[in-house]
């Protein structure tokens, strides 16, 4: 790819395999019936490929007995970050248009998010992520309201769903699915919702290469040095035809409500912990969690265990977790998104931070337990996730 070029493609919505096509008009499932929620309208659906072809393939090994009961296909960390328009040369339109170039220079630097999931070339080997340079999805949507009215909607839960976008893994053929997507929401009002859906087996880069604080640094260094234009060259009001939308797509997201989250994260002092250790403490945590949360695991859950590039995923039986017996000092302090992403902090235009923001994990029907290396590579230790399934949501 030559230098000055921008990564940008648009693809037609019926070149898209694995997105299924439905009306503009949105409804949800709620426990009492179907809840009509604020019309969401689908712009744009774009893909955007890293600024320059990576040089050195990278890999990521993924180790499951069972891939489709284990649910990497479907599982998925979702971020939604709202902003007000802090002046007219501020709104989701503008961000987007720019964001067609950031984003392009931010999974540069990690490519792996750009990737796909494979089963090696003959398509019947072992799962791995390989970093192939195929794209992330950019998809540009407005919804009939102001994002005050939005975010103190009573049914503000189950509408929250709508301003990501996920579309499962295809678990036959996975190489053409996208384990990245970025949904950017436009209000009445000109305040935006930019959502972030990461495969849950990349979420991990999100938390240890600070890639939305990375991001909005690349973006406002964008800004700065293109002053002088007011609007992006991809600025979609001005680049769509006769004021035609095409037809949205179903994203197989649907409620956000249906678990319970804790993080906690264990640090060792002067040893580095290794993977059985952490699979003991992270299996440790569950009790700990069921009591506090108040809610069960059930008779068996999955434990994703990350380890420089190679992801295991076993199922554990409830009984099987154990105390460990450490012959190292460790100490356990609880942690959360906020610490761990750092998003309520990521202002893509300066000054303006996120007013508000959710953290949530998709498509968990039931128990997960993910230990993941520190953000900090000096630090000796693991960060562990508990994903209990609400019951009074299921």
């Amino acid at each position: 790819m030559a230098p000055n070029c921008i990564p940008f493609k648009i693809c037609p919505i019926n070149a898209l395999p694995s997105m299924k096509l439905s009306t503009s008009s949105l409804k949800m499932a709620s426990p009492f019936g179907i809840t009509n929620v604020p019309k969401l309208t689908m712009e744009a659906v774009q893909t955007i490929t890293p600024y320059k072809v990576t040089d050195h393939r990278r890999s990521c090994r993924v180790l499951a007995t069972d891939p489709i009961a284990s649910g990497i296909f479907k599982r998925c960390l979702h971020v939604v970050l709202y902003y007000r328009n802090v002046n007219e040369e501020d709104s989701g339109w503008i961000f987007a248009g720019w964001a067609k170039e950031t984003l392009g220079k931010a999974i540069s630097e990690q490519p792996m998010l750009s990737g796909r999931l494979w089963r090696g070339e003959d398509g019947d080997g072992e799962l791995e992520i390989v970093s192939n340079d195929s794209g992330v999805r950019l998809i540009e949507t407005q919804v009939a309201v102001t994002l005050s009215e939005f975010l103190e909607l009573k049914e503000k839960e189950e509408a929250e769903a709508q301003l990501v976008f996920w579309n499962d893994i295809d678990e036959h053929n996975p190489r053409f699915s996208p384990l990245f997507y970025v949904q950017v929401t436009n209000f009445q009002c000109g305040g935006y919702s930019i959502g972030i859906s990461c495969s849950i087996l990349l979420a991990d880069l999100l938390v240890k290469e600070k890639f939305l604080t990375s991001w909005a640094n690349i973006h406002n260094n964008i800004l700065s040095s293109n002053n002088e234009l007011q609007k992006p060259i991809f600025y979609l009001p001005n680049l769509k035809r006769n004021g035609s939308s095409p037809p949205s797509i179903t994203s197989s997201t649907l409620r956000k409500d249906c678990v319970k989250t804790m993080h906690f994260k264990v640090t060792a002092e002067n040893a580095n912990l290794d993977g059985e250790t952490c699979k003991s403490l992270a299996l440790h945590r569950v009790e700990e969690i069921e009591s506090q949360l108040g809610s069960k695991m059930g008779s068996e859950f999955y434990l994703f265990v990350k380890e420089k590039d190679i992801i295991e995923i076993e199922k554990y039986p409830k009984h099987k977790h154990f105390k460990p017996q450490l012959s190292i000092k460790t100490q356990v302090t609880c942690a959360g998104w906020d610490e761990s992403l750092g998003a309520k902090e990521v202002a893509f235009r300066e000054g303006n931070k996120p007013i508000n923001v959710s953290y949530w994990i998709g498509s968990v029907l039931d128990g997960l337990v993910m230990a993941m290396p520190p953000p900090n590579q000096a630090t000796h230790g693991v960060n562990i996730l508990v994903e209990i399934p609400n019951e009074n949501e299921l």
